[in-house]
């Protein structure tokens, strides 16, 4: 089987000293935070429950200063809380408190999913309405007296989204690159529709963050290298927690001769270290997230986090019968399907042309 191996090691050596220092930083100010997660969650009497809610509560505002100071100097990393206007912030930390919760069930979790890379796309295609507008003439259902028409300005995306190319890096990426490629589609004057390249992609889970691999296995991915070449390469993922599966994707096509216009990879959650290291290993890359979380565990998971962002999406697998792509497609049922039709129709075609 033809595997391409990617080592947390090399992730590595693309960050700066300056990068590690603040890493260090933030991790110091996440290990406070974790002492006041471990009395919250025993039995504490209620003025200490309210002391230890109030340090939490500084702790997070430490670290949220300190990640947009780190942000803010590297453009290429736009977190929409950092860089949207303030009266937006609300709305966005109320949903991503919604996908964390361990209460939130799975057609509950989709729903964010999608406002969450709609506002994704608003964020990195939005501010083209600032300048340049199109116009929505729609039939509506009103006929009296006459036939009803009604105008409607978008912004004129149709430069920006041009030969842009839908890279799913399999699983949890599935559904998000789905509802990014539709945003493009209902926002484009000519109802562009994204191709779409299909990585399968895995991490070593039994490894922890400093030893880990990241596993690309091209003889179940399935895409056109022609097809990549010269355009803008399009990510969405729930969660970046350390970057080790984009970076061994596009060095994988770089390697290839594939030279991509330009990357633009779309996260709910970044964690400060997945971020850091993509922008340092990609040339022309820009992250569009919307949360940063400030640290990864030793098993290389986002902390705080929301868990396991695919399965909540998908639904868990049995262990020795994984659901290939068109298996997984199917269980979305019919609102999803009849929703993303001609994204689904895409998807099928270019998994069937290898078959």
């Amino acid at each position: 089987m033809s595997k391409i191996i990617l080592k947390a090691e090399d992730l590595d050596g693309y960050l700066t000293e300056r990068d590690n220092e603040y890493l260090d930083r933030m991790d110091g100010l996440y290990r406070q935070a974790i002492a006041s997660c471990n009395l919250l969650s025993t039995s504490i009497s209620e003025s200490q429950r309210v002391r230890e809610e109030g340090r939490l509560i500084d702790l997070y505002n430490q670290m949220g200063t300190l990640m947009r100071e780190i942000c803010l100097s590297d453009p290429r990393i736009q977190v929409y809380s950092f860089v949207s206007p303030q009266e937006t912030h609300g709305e966005v930390s109320r949903l991503i408190a919604k996908l964390r919760d361990v209460t939130t069930g799975r057609q509950e979790f989709v729903y964010y999913i999608q406002r969450a890379f709609e506002l994704l796309f608003n964020l990195a295609f939005g501010q083209a309405g600032r300048t340049n507008k199109n116009y929505l003439i729609v039939k509506t259902p009103v006929t009296i007296p006459v036939q009803n028409f009604a105008v409607h300005k978008i912004p004129n995306v149709d430069d920006l989204v041009h030969d842009t190319v839908m890279c799913v890096m399999l699983r949890g990426a599935l559904l998000p690159s789905m509802i990014l490629s539709k945003e493009i589609q209902e926002y484009s004057s000519t109802g562009y529709l994204t191709p779409f390249a299909l990585f399968k992609i895995k991490r070593d889970d039994s490894r922890n963050e400093n030893t880990m691999e990241y596993v690309l296995d091209l003889d179940h991915s399935y895409f056109d290298l022609a097809q990549l070449d010269g355009k803008t390469l399009l990510f969405a993922d729930p969660m970046n927690a350390t970057g080790g599966s984009l970076v061994t994707v596009v060095k994988y096509l770089l390697d290839q001769g594939v030279r991509p216009r330009s990357v633009k990879f779309f996260n709910v959650i970044s964690a400060l270290k997945g971020s850091l290291r993509v922008v340092r290993a990609i040339d022309n890359i820009t992250m569009y997230t919307l949360w940063m979380d400030p640290s990864l565990n030793e098993r290389a998971y986002i902390m705080p986090g929301l868990g396991d962002a695919g399965d909540r999406i998908n639904g868990n697998d049995e262990d020795e019968h994984p659901r290939d792509m068109l298996r997984l497609v199917a269980d979305y049922g019919t609102n999803i399907t009849g929703l993303y039709r001609d994204q689904l129709r895409v998807i099928e075609e270019t998994v069937l042309r290898r078959r």
